[in-house]
């Protein structure tokens, strides 16, 4: 009787060829050398034990104990094996603390995010409370606020899973997820002068966090974002018991089901200024921009979790007499698919490597535009390509991809938050447009894209710079016409605009990268790729219409 051989993992980090190719264009011999160990473990256990408990704990999910025994109110959350095994991987392998102890400088937040990668697809999402955690850290670093420092940040960048925290982002409320401006939440002072918080918060993720960053308006304060504060909150009090607040339940969602999301009502919680009484919003965006690039390494991750296991299967499902992988339909379509991950990869990091720069202190004022700009780009291009390229894994798996105990129909729903977490594709569009408003125009992208095709020297592949360059200077002439037209035209647009921005760079940096490896490593599997991607269209842009009519 016929038994089909599953798909296997191997060590993720040896068998991923354009993780590796990346590091050795960008890092030193003497940094790679000092990181590749630590990788290789993490992708040891990414392929090994850490997948092997993911398929082994698939139907367990968090469960909320309202009460205990004897009638108190306890608010437990229980997670599941995977979380706690998670957690303490998480702690050792400094997934938080190596970017801020800069061991490496700028290249400190290549070294995580690295990890970062291999780590996520076999984590059930644990990527997320890391995620705000990494974006909490860097709030308080800058804030100025030293006794709020000194008490959370060395649990948030411990390496001891006993001395570890985790933050949460509590923004989310009924009145709108990306509105934050119309929260209703609100500070009081006591007659200690101590804030307290009152309100309830309808989406909370990770509420097994020590700590959370929580947004809340002071009496008096006006509306909108600027009458808004930022409030630090220990979300258990002394006793380890909920800290003056109720989880009222966790969500039934889609996807991401491992991940405790909350829904808490705030009961005069205790809190503490972060910064001033006022500018939440503006006070909290550092986070949300660490946030949303965590959002695009998780893109590419599940991305690639997904072609590896197709590409195992491919080598071993036989029908009508050869294998998948022999079948020339098949191993294009993966082609393509590979094509559209490998221009995300290059793209994320880019982003990764401004950051660091940034954070470091080396980079140059152009380096913080182009961080404004591309960070908003990157999350809502690699959100949609990721629910694409996922979706085609699940179709290349025929029948099993549809079956529930594979393990495979939960990356297409996992992968489906991604582009909605911090931000939806048409929302991040128009932060594209405030974006290119602040950095005064699109001169710093087009500076970047000239100096990637610079040293493009194959035919093939300089066509794909110039090409991209064209879908550029496109989107610019359209912006100009649809602001003449009036901002309703520009709005209409702005997604087309957002996505041919961000699909020009992925195609420079893809074909920038495939010269390097054609000229370093004789390898021409990024070239194939880069000529793959540009067939599947860069310029995204639907020309302004004058009179367009509205939908009714």
């Amino acid at each position: 009787m016929f038994q089909q051989t599953p798909p296997e993992l191997g060590n993720q980090f040896d068998d991923d060829s354009v993780l590796r190719s990346y590091l050795n264009r960008v890092l030193p011999d003497e940094v790679r050398g000092e990181i590749e160990p630590d990788l290789r473990t993490m992708g040891e256990l990414a392929g090994g034990e850490l997948y092997d408990l993911c398929l082994e704990d698939r139907l367990n999910e968090p469960v909320l104990i309202n009460w205990d025994a004897w009638g108190e109110r306890v608010d437990r959350i229980q997670v599941t094996e995977v979380w706690r095994r998670a957690e303490r991987i998480a702690a050792e392998h400094g997934l938080i603390a190596t970017a801020y102890d800069q061991r490496h400088g700028p290249l400190s937040r290549v070294h995580q995010f690295a990890l970062a990668y291999l780590f996520t697809p076999s984590n059930d999402m644990y990527s997320c409370p890391l995620a705000m955690t990494d974006g909490a850290t860097r709030i308080l670093l800058d804030s100025g606020n030293q006794e709020l420092i000194d008490r959370a940040v060395p649990h948030l960048t411990s390496r001891d899973p006993a001395q570890f925290w985790t933050a949460g982002q509590w923004m989310t409320e009924l009145t709108g997820g990306s509105d934050v401006g119309l929260s209703e939440t609100v500070a009081t002072q006591d007659a200690e002068g101590r804030w307290r918080l009152s309100g309830r918060k309808w989406f909370t993720s990770a509420i097994t966090s020590q700590m959370a960053l929580t947004l809340g308006r002071p009496v008096g304060n006006g509306p909108g974002g600027r009458g808004l504060a930022l409030f630090y909150v220990n979300t258990r009090d002394e006793d380890g018991r909920p800290n003056h607040l109720r989880v009222e339940r966790l969500k039934d969602k889609l996807g991401t089901r491992k991940l405790p999301t909350a829904e808490l009502t705030l009961e005069e919680t205790p809190a503490e200024l972060v910064m001033e009484a006022a500018n939440g919003v503006r006070n909290i965006t550092p986070l949300l921009n660490i946030t949303r690039l965590w959002n695009s390494v998780t893109a590419i991750s599940y991305m690639r979790r997904g072609l590896a296991l197709a590409e195992d299967y491919a080598r071993k499902r036989v029908a009508f007499g050869a294998t998948l992988a022999e079948k020339p339909l098949h191993a294009e379509t993966m082609a393509e698919q590979e094509a559209e991950f490998m221009a995300a990869f290059h793209f994320t990091f880019a982003v990764v490597e401004l950051m660091g720069r940034v954070e470091a202190g080396t980079g140059d004022e152009t380096d913080a535009q182009l961080l404004r700009l591309l960070t908003p780009i990157v999350k809502l291009l690699t959100g949609k390509q990721a629910m694409a390229v996922v979706s085609e894994v699940i179709e290349s798996f025929g029948g099993a991809g549809y079956v529930e105990d594979t393990g495979l129909p939960a990356l297409l729903r996992d992968a489906q938050v991604l582009p909605i977490w911090e931000g939806t594709t048409n929302v991040l569009a128009l932060d594209t447009l405030r974006a290119l408003h602040k950095v005064g125009g699109l001169e710093v992208f087009t500076d970047r894209m000239d100096a990637l095709a610079a040293p493009i020297r194959e035919p093939g592949l300089a066509g794909i710079a110039r090409s991209a360059r064209t879908a550029v200077n496109h989107a610019e002439r359209w912006l100009f016409q649809a602001m003449d037209l009036g901002q309703p035209a520009v709005e209409r647009g702005a997604r087309h605009f957002a996505i041919t921005l961000g699909r020009a760079m992925e195609a420079a940096l893809l074909a920038h990268h495939a010269q390097w490896s054609l000229d370093h490593e004789q390898d021409s599997r990024a070239w194939a790729a880069a000529m793959r991607f540009a067939r599947h269209g860069v310029d995204q842009i639907v020309d302004a219409i004058p009179g367009e009519p509205k939908m009714e």
